[in-house]
């Protein structure tokens, strides 16, 4: 038989403790404890799921006790125990902390009621932690996957500036993981308890965007049929992140200048500002000095947002970090799609390295994601599980080549590449053994071998 969850309960006077208990027996496993300097030495050692705590004791009394509990423990809820006259010292106490009060004498009923929601309230707070914990677990830096000079700058510069309050500018092309960057700071802040807010300006029709930003009033345009809270108040006292920045109109552009420099928002229809404490990270992939002196972007909201920058290389401009994101995807979505583990072909990996992914992080993750629902349950995945533009080697080639030619990419890198793709393919069509491919190359084992470990070739997959 599972433990009954213990109740302690904290009076000076034997009889209500013993009330309480009687109350409680059948539900809870009840500790009697008859000082606040008892009460706070048992919880050194101990656990409860709820406290029933008097307020007037002598020596410590309850709210002491309270504050006590709350340094160690922001969940665990305290129900103070009072008379009618201390009614008003209770009303204190909660907004300390303390889940409720009950007056003595107490109903039987009132105090089973409020047992049973105090825990269930404990049960779902402790059970949001966990999942915050996760979440953020999941934009920890162990989960950006950058082993590159570029990205280990950005992380450092992440690691600064994410606990302050500052406004981050995240500049890159699609696909870089702008989102990803900002979620990382937003979850390495001291705001990671609180809201994050995500808004996409370009997705948004721009005579909708300030209602969403902002929230409206009732009866302020003609659909607007009730009241409507805005993304800048569900993410006060947290973060909001505004993706597609450059995308934004001028008109609203003045009116985002406002909260960062007034930190107060005005609804659609208001008549009166609202104040609001939110962090602002914004993203964009459009070139905003060039949008400037276009006239499409203001120049003071520019530097307000930009107190911080951070610009994400693209994927073909830290290449090294390709094999650590081939194999982090590989494991991750055979564990999403619950398959078993995956081998790739030297073929397939070779052309994963040599791609250009103008697409950048994102759609390497989408290929990846096709070449394992795609490809077999068992043996090697073949480079005819990849989209057509991957397995089309001449046309990388002449990509290459044209990088070459333009200056994008030196001789040494391309002919490192053509190598790579050559012995990709001898060990492809020898089912990754190195003694046949190395033959079919003209060469020794042992030379081949020196090739592909400077090459980077056979990392991921031992040779069959």
């Amino acid at each position: 038989m599972a433990s009954k969850p213990v109740v302690l309960i904290v009076d000076d006077e034997a009889g209500v403790r013993e009330s309480v208990r009687m109350v409680l027996k059948d539900q809870f496993d009840p500790v009697l404890l008859d000082s606040g300097e008892a009460a706070i030495e048992w919880l050194e050692s101990n656990t409860a799921a709820l406290v029933y705590l008097d307020i007037l004791m002598p020596g410590i009394d309850g709210l002491e006790v309270l504050e006590r509990i709350r340094e160690k423990d922001r969940i665990l809820p305290v129900v103070m125990l009072t008379a009618t006259k201390t009614v008003k010292t209770a009303v204190s106490a909660m907004k300390l902390g303390a889940f409720d009060y009950i007056t003595k004498p107490f109903d039987v009923e009132e105090l089973r009621m409020v047992s049973d929601r105090a825990t269930e309230n404990a049960s779902l707070r402790r059970e949001v932690e966990e999942l915050r914990d996760a979440v953020g677990t999941r934009y920890g830096f162990d989960n950006i996957i950058g082993e590159s000079e570029s990205m280990q700058d950005i992380f450092k510069t992440v690691t600064a500036v994410a606990p302050l309050k500052t406004t981050v500018l995240i500049m890159g092309e699609s696909g870089t993981g702008k989102e990803l960057i900002a979620k990382a700071i937003h979850f390495h802040s001291t705001r990671a308890d609180k809201p994050m807010v995500t808004l996409n300006c370009a997705a948004i029709p721009e005579n909708l965007l300030e209602s969403e930003l902002f929230g409206h009033e009732r009866g302020s345009f003609t659909d607007a049929v009730e009241r409507k809270i805005g993304q800048f108040e569900y993410g006060h006292t947290g973060t909001i992140f505004l993706d597609e920045i450059g995308e934004m109109s001028p008109a609203l552009q003045a009116k985002l200048l406002r909260v960062l420099e007034q930190g107060e928002i005005m609804r659609v229809g208001g008549n009166r500002p609202i104040e609001v404490d939110v962090r602002v990270v914004a993203a964009t992939n459009r070139n905003l000095q060039d949008a400037m002196a276009e006239g499409q972007f203001r120049s003071d909201l520019y530097y307000r947002l930009n107190v911080v920058s951070l610009e994400i290389p693209s994927l073909r401009e830290r290449k090294e970090d390709v094999p650590h994101l081939i194999r982090h995807f590989v494991d991750m979505k055979t564990k999403e799609l619950g398959l078993g583990d995956r081998e790739l072909a030297a073929g397939t990996l070779d052309r994963l390295l040599n791609y250009p992914w103008p697409g950048n992080v994102r759609e390497l993750e989408n290929v990846i994601e096709r070449m394992l629902v795609l490809g077999p349950a068992q043996g090697a995945i073949g480079p005819e599980h990849l989209p057509s533009e991957l397995v089309d080697g001449p046309a990388v080639t002449m990509h290459v080549r044209e990088q070459v030619l333009s200056g994008h990419k030196s001789l040494s890198d391309a002919v490192d590449e053509f190598e790579r793709d050559i012995i990709g393919e001898a060990l492809n069509r020898t089912h990754y053994n190195q003694t046949r491919a190395a033959s079919i190359l003209g060469t020794t084992r042992r030379i081949l071998k020196y090739r592909m470990d400077k090459l980077g070739i056979g990392g991921l997959f031992a040779e069959r």
